[in-house]
């Protein structure tokens, strides 16, 4: 290994990422399990109603969903950790390998009830990181004419929980005209793209869910974890 023009590089914690480490893991054959967040709390929400739709897409693709109901989740830090809904969260966000969030717009923004979910949602429990390495699907729907505000929004929350946010996404303008009376979403290219965004999360889904850890390990956290290590068993620093 050459870095004699790398002095600031730990040669015993560089790595070179290769093929074979990518791919030498087993592949599981669980089906992919997804958790599906929406952000309204409205009778007829038509978040609720987009997840919905995509819940049956996904498990006519062979995975299995969770959809979480967020009535009653209180405002983040308005309650201890140890709120039912919060438990009820954060045990579904670990069960996951992948997610969709789909939030309305409102004033050119995700809702607070979709913030509050991911608010919810640790950066760590202990040494896990509940999100970190996972997939994730965005969604928006729009009252009006179609917006991607919402959707962008997902994706910086996505990124700061270190998930890996798929390239297709959705929205869904003037969601209250592509329902029918019986709350199914009608024929459309709206449709058509969430059954795009769908598969593509679960063609993600099953390609990293097995290399999430070695995909996820970074040269700053081995360089850290092993000055926190030498500090430990270094008698001269007790």
């Amino acid at each position: 290994m050459k870095l004699q023009n790398l002095p600031n590089v730990d040669a015993d914690l560089f790595e070179t990422p290769t093929t074979g480490r990518v791919f030498s893991a087993t592949p599981s054959d669980h089906p992919a399990r997804i958790l599906l967040l929406y952000g309204s709390l409205r009778e007829r929400s038509f978040s609720r109603l987009t997840v919905e739709e995509a819940a049956r897409l996904l498990e006519a693709m062979g995975a299995e969903t969770r959809i979480f109901n967020p009535r009653g989740l209180p405002l983040a830090d308005a309650e201890d950790a140890s709120h039912p809904k919060v438990q009820e969260l954060r045990e579904l966000v670990q069960w996951s390998e992948g997610m969709v969030w789909c939030s309305p717009e409102r004033h050119g923004a995700m809702t607070g009830i979709m913030k509050t979910q991911v608010d919810w949602i640790p950066l760590s429990l202990g040494a896990v990181r509940p999100t970190q390495g996972k997939t994730l699907a965005v969604m928006q729907v729009c009252g009006g004419s179609q917006s991607f505000n919402a959707v962008n929004q997902l994706r910086v929350l996505g990124r700061w929980m270190r998930m890996l946010t798929i390239p297709n996404q959705s929205s869904v303008p003037k969601a209250f005209m592509e329902f029918d009376d019986h709350d199914r979403m009608k024929p459309s290219s709206y449709y058509d793209r969430i059954v795009d965004v769908m598969e593509e999360l679960v063609k993600f889904t099953l390609l990293v869910r097995d290399r999430s850890d070695y995909m996820t390990d970074r040269y700053s956290e081995r360089r850290e974890s092993a000055e926190q290590l030498s500090k430990r068993v270094n008698q001269r620093s007790i």
